[in-house]
């Protein structure tokens, strides 16, 4: 079978053939639907390398999956074959405390999962290939019929992260309240959706890009901002000089950053998404009056359950560009030049 392969550190990615993987016990074979292109997949190509994460290449790329059951291993009862799932993609070690949770992202027992600190596409082969090997049936989700894989697949990183973000905020997004996203990709566009599905707060969208403004108001944004240096300001202007009560930072540069602690209102909640790599000064009066900074990491099994939800129920949906397993290396050149509308998905 054909697969998009990172061979190694700071490399492009080539498509190869490799051996269609064949079910252990436990195990479970797909064959791939849909596979999303990440933004953070361009950091495993140029940035990061065996000092930074515990695996290395080669591997296959790509961690948003979904697709249908092509064979399961012995002891799989939970899915059969020809079954429409989606792939919950951070593999832990299922026994520690947070992975019972389904919270397998902050496993604290790295050791005992199939890869410490990764999963598919992560150290291990992920699904921008033909078929994919999952190491265990709990991380399949079944898709209600309503729901594509091909469209289901960015649902699983590009919709879960943000998702996760904002329901750790809700408490603070009521219909009084003031909601900046920074930042329309892949995830800042469900991020609005999400929003405006699921609570009462009014959204501003903060990009430099006019295609990306122009998608922030299709998906529901009330008002959007060009990002410069005037527009923490003008947030304040908007908010009758309170500030944004909760800003979601989905680029994460310096520059961003020190936008959105201008921007936070008193009690407001600044959550860093992005991985631009960006870091500002914390301290008293870094920002208003009890802001919190935090950070987020993907999200628990649960919320997905919660965002295909949302998805089979017409709430939310990924803008999507397609591309085919050929072009695929390609729909990372676009998301260098920052001409990707929405998400980028692989089709085979």
């Amino acid at each position: 079978m054909r697969a998009l392969r990172l061979m190694s550190w700071k490399s492009e990615p080539v498509l190869v053939e490799v051996p269609k993987p064949t079910p252990g016990p436990g195990q479970v074979v797909i064959k791939i639907g849909g596979a999303g292109a990440c933004h953070s997949d361009l950091h495993l190509m140029h940035d990061f390398d065996s000092n930074i994460l515990p695996w290395s290449p080669p591997f296959t790329l790509g961690h948003e999956n979904a697709g249908w059951v092509d064979s399961v291993g012995a002891g799989v009862t939970s899915v059969k074959e020809g079954d429409s799932v989606a792939v919950y993609g951070p593999w832990g070690c299922g026994k520690c405390s947070r992975c019972q949770l389904g919270i397998e992202t902050l496993c604290e027992n790295p050791m005992g999962a199939p890869i410490p600190g990764g999963g598919g596409g992560l150290g291990l082969d992920g699904g921008i290939a033909e078929y994919m090997l999952i190491p265990s049936d709990r991380f399949l989700i079944p898709l209600a019929s309503n729901l594509d894989p091909s469209v289901a697949a960015p649902l699983t990183d590009a919709a879960l992260t943000p998702y996760h973000a904002v329901r750790r905020s809700w408490a603070k997004m009521g219909p009084e309240a003031t909601v900046v996203v920074i930042g329309v990709g892949g995830l800042g566009h469900m991020a609005i959706q999400i929003i405006k599905a699921t609570t009462a707060a009014r959204v501003i969208a903060v990009d430099p890009k006019p295609m990306a403004l122009a998608l922030a108001l299709e998906v529901g944004a009330d008002q959007t901002l060009e990002s410069n240096e005037k527009t923490a300001a003008t947030i304040r202007e908007l908010t009758h000089g309170h500030g944004a009560d909760v800003v979601l930072d989905f680029v994460g540069s310096e520059a961003t950053l020190l936008m959105a602690q201008a921007a936070a209102r008193t009690l407001g909640d600044v959550t860093l998404v992005g991985i631009a790599g960006g870091a500002v000064p914390f301290s008293f009066f870094s920002q208003g009056y009890e802001v919190s900074l935090q950070t987020t990491y993907w999200g628990s099994k649960p919320e997905l359950i919660e965002v295909l939800n949302l998805a089979s129920r017409g709430l939310i949906h990924a803008e999507h560009t397609r591309y085919s397993l050929e072009d695929s290396a390609e729909a990372y050149v676009d998301l260098v030049a920052g001409t990707v509308r929405g998400r980028a998905v692989i089709i085979p």
